[in-house]
């Protein structure tokens, strides 16, 4: 029973993080998403199967592949609140455009955002949605959605928990780091889903690129601001994603 609830009390904590959805605000308790973080992946195949809903119903009323792509894009997005995509905005313009280490913060944590972040967010919806275009089948463009979604977010604790928190305070110090076991547990979630939706020679080829993508992406973020922040997160998972599709596209 206890065991159970704590599970279910994980898996609402990740879904009241990584969702819209009204589920109540995350624990605030020091390490409680950290801990959840095993429940990434199974929140990131639920948003995939919501977002592949929305697909299939743009086609069936008639829209071509382009328009249901992008308005499935939306559906993600709707979904989450931006959340990965305000990230990615801000590493672009932190990462791209700040000189020390301490102006790279400061504009990662300012909210307006500048070329480097709207060119990478222009870049990631037209990636994304050219993806779901070319694999046009509903079907198969749900499978690569749900895998996209789980196995990008299944990157995300151990990145946690291999790399230290940029900043002393934020929500990156304040969600504490994952556990070794749950930082296991989420990749193979992730890994489980993306082989299952996608198949096993597609999944892995897609999964071998998002792994080193995003650890490319956890290594620059460490070499330019020494660890990670909440918005080096959501590039990740943006890259993830992004991958994921692509390649579920060109296989």
């Amino acid at each position: 029973m206890g065991a159970r609830g704590g599970a279910f009390d994980g898996l609402m904590i990740a879904a009241g993080l990584l969702t819209r959805l009204p589920l109540g605000a995350p624990s605030a308790a020091d390490g409680a998403i950290a801990a959840a973080g095993w429940a990434f992946p199974l929140v990131g195949a639920g948003i995939g199967t919501l977002a592949a809903i929305a697909f299939v119903i743009a086609e069936s009323l008639g829209l071509s592949a382009l328009p249901a792509a992008l308005l499935t894009v939306a559906a993600g997005i709707a979904l989450t609140g931006a959340l990965h995509e305000d990230g990615l905005a801000d590493t672009a313009d932190g990462l791209g455009g700040g000189r020390s280490r301490a102006d790279k913060l400061a504009i990662m944590r300012d909210s307006r955002h500048g070329t480097f972040g709207i060119l990478a967010l222009v870049l990631s919806v037209a990636l994304r949605a050219a993806a779901l275009a070319q694999i046009g089948d509903p079907l198969h463009a749900g499978l690569a959605l749900i895998a996209a979604h789980a196995a990008a977010r299944g990157t995300l604790p151990p990145i946690m928990r291999l790399f230290s928190p940029a900043r002393a305070d934020g929500l990156a110090a304040t969600a504490g780091r994952p556990s070794l076991p749950v930082a296991m547990a989420a990749a193979a979630i992730g890994v489980m889903i993306a082989l299952t939706m996608l198949g096993p020679w597609a999944g892995a080829v897609a999964l071998i690129l998002t792994a080193g993508a995003t650890a490319l992406a956890a290594l620059l973020a460490w070499q330019q601001i020494g660890g990670y922040t909440g918005d080096i997160l959501g590039c990740c998972q943006q890259l993830g994603e992004i991958i994921m599709l692509l390649a579920a596209a060109a296989t």
